[in-house]
């Protein structure tokens, strides 16, 4: 059976409440995130009023050629339902069998809902990237000369090629969406929810631990596989190329893997269940730890922070309720200083005695710099 290699956080006792000055700071920190993730949503929601370019294609193309499906096999709502609301309602249930950190549940839902505005409001109508690279390359959809409905008796021009202007479609909407092939919206729709999914749940369940538990990965891979059936699925209805799909997985991969390690370590890192600690300015940390700024009290039986047996840590784990603070409760320190300023206005490592460097960097022991394999009493680390 798989052992999980994590500890869920201790409830918190009532003299660790927050303070409401130090509630407001954290909130206003993240407000900017927000504001922009909901600004980005609703300011390329308007892209899909744009008519966007037509590329020019010939009625001899046999890949164009392709019946129009009126009934798609993943339609608009089971894509949200798939793709949005599932991890919505799975990531908490997730993080309070697993860490039960406040902080989790809010990087969780503001990465995945950032993720998510990149690529879409509600609608599939409505992408941010999937509009603003549809309306600009205008890529033929494999269906689009059984949505264009030419003129009986039509042909290419003599060396050249046809246009939208023999078409007899009525329907504007079918029309115009004909020529939005490039990328596929679903597609990167599904590989942003699900691999967002994948990566949290990967991370939860430290699959990068060099145990390889089978059980561990397939699980981790399962949204994935989801993912994949409703990109293979706009194919089967005609709605993309084989490349659009390529391209539009990618994208969403892509955008999922940004979107989540920017507030959560390395899958390999051996803090990979937790996220990191809140934007919290070094002069308001000074009497906090962990915080990502000081390094961590070591734990019993270890000579070094930097040089931490892991099995020191369970056992401290397991003797020791977490005393962190509230909003620190179930988080790990942040490798650098959260804020751009200190980074432009540090002055250098070597400006720096060797107290000041202990004192304004911190980064957090990996697995590799735990373990030591001995031969012979030799240390080969």
């Amino acid at each position: 059976m798989t052992n999980f290699p994590f500890k869920a956080t201790q409830p918190l006792s009532k003299g660790m409440s927050i303070t409401p000055a130090r509630r407001r700071k954290l909130l206003f920190s993240y407000a900017p995130d927000w504001i922009l993730t909901i600004a980005l949503a609703v300011a390329f929601y308007l892209l899909d009023k744009i008519d966007g370019f037509r590329r020019e294609f010939s009625l001899e193309d046999t890949s164009l050629r392709h019946p129009f499906a009126v009934h798609e096999r993943v339609p608009n709502t089971a894509l949200v339902c798939v793709c949005f609301v599932a991890p919505i309602l799975i990531m908490p249930i997730i993080n309070f069998i697993t860490v039960r950190s406040l902080w989790d549940l809010h990087n969780s839902a503001l990465f995945f809902t950032a993720c998510m505005a990149l690529l879409n409001t509600a609608n599939h109508h409505h992408q941010v990237l999937w509009a603003l690279v549809k309306i600009t390359v205008g890529r033929p959809r494999p269906d689009v000369i059984s949505r264009c409905q030419p003129i009986a008796g039509s042909v290419d021009p003599p060396l050249g090629l046809s246009n939208s202007s023999i078409c007899t479609q009525t329907d504007h909407e079918i029309l115009i969406d004909g020529f939005r092939s490039f990328f596929s919206g679903h597609s990167s729709l599904s590989f942003a929810g699900m691999g967002f999914l994948s990566f949290y749940l990967a991370g939860k369940l430290h699959l990068f631990d060099r145990r390889g538990h089978t059980g561990k990965a397939w699980l981790a891979l399962a949204p994935f596989m989801v993912a994949l059936l409703v990109a293979i699925s706009r194919t089967m209805d005609y709605r993309h190329h084989w490349q659009d799909v390529l391209v539009g997985s990618t994208v969403g991969t892509v955008l999922a893997f940004f979107a989540y390690h920017q507030y959560y370590p390395s899958l390999a890192s051996e803090w990979s269940h937790r996220p990191f600690s809140p934007r919290i300015k070094r002069e308001d940390d000074s009497d906090i730890l962990p915080s990502h700024h000081q390094p961590p009290l070591p734990y019993p039986g270890s000579n070094s922070p930097n040089h931490l047996n892991v099995n020191d840590a369970q056992g401290y784990r397991q003797q020791h309720s977490f005393d962190e603070s509230y909003e620190l409760a179930g988080t790990v320190p942040r490798p650098q200083p959260a804020s751009l300023d200190d980074h432009w206005k540090s002055q250098g490592p070597e400006n720096l005695d060797q107290g000041d460097l202990s004192s304004t960097s911190y980064n957090p022991p990996r697995r590799m710099d735990t373990q030591r394999s001995t031969h012979g009493g030799a240390d080969l680390r």
